[in-house]
């Protein structure tokens, strides 16, 4: 069997991880998490990163690590970073060296989700109120859609299982392969 290279693109907060890591699982081939990559190839956090050195010197730094895991002989599931799409070419470079999953969940559900779980530890959205949250992701939407409208495969709603959702992924691969 050739290399599966499913790449997961979308909002923060749709689900890239927690659905990357089931449809690893039933694929039985590594899952991987771009932002976690990065970090490891750097020794340094993406938020000390952008800090530091700014939003283009992470941006290149993404584009370099997606190059080499993309070329890599390996199977496997990749949630990118929200923004990984929209810069350097990076959604060109997945459609051409993987299978590209967009993961379109309404607007309402991610902000919900950032609101309630994790968006503390996200520096985007640190500080931010459910109104502040929403706001943010309607500027990101309009910057990011094109990108993400490109994606090879798209998955819509929210009113899917995570159960539903890799059923229905892996019966979508089958018929891109």
């Amino acid at each position: 069997m050739s290399q599966l290279k499913v790449v997961l693109v979308g909002l923060p907060g749709a689900g890239k991880s927690t659905f990357g890591r089931m449809l690893a699982r039933e694929l039985n081939v590594e899952f991987l998490d771009l932002d976690q990559l990065i970090e490891q190839k750097s020794g340094k956090k993406i938020s000390d990163i952008f800090s530091e050195y700014g939003e283009g010197k992470f941006r290149d730094l993404e584009t370099q690590t997606l190059e080499e895991v993309l070329n890599s002989n390996e199977s496997f599931v990749l949630a990118s970073g929200g923004g990984c799409p929209c810069f350097n070419d990076n959604m060109t470079l997945i459609n051409q060296l993987g299978i590209s999953v967009f993961l379109d969940v309404p607007l309402e559900e991610v902000s919900n989700r950032l609101y309630h779980s994790k968006a503390s530890i996200r520096p985007m959205f640190e500080g931010m109120d459910a109104g502040e949250i929403t706001l943010k992701l309607k500027n990101l939407i309009a910057q990011r859609s094109p990108f993400y409208e490109e994606a090879k495969i798209k998955l819509s709603g929210s009113d899917f299982s995570a159960e539903y959702f890799v059923s229905e992924l892996i019966h979508q691969l089958k018929t891109q392969s």
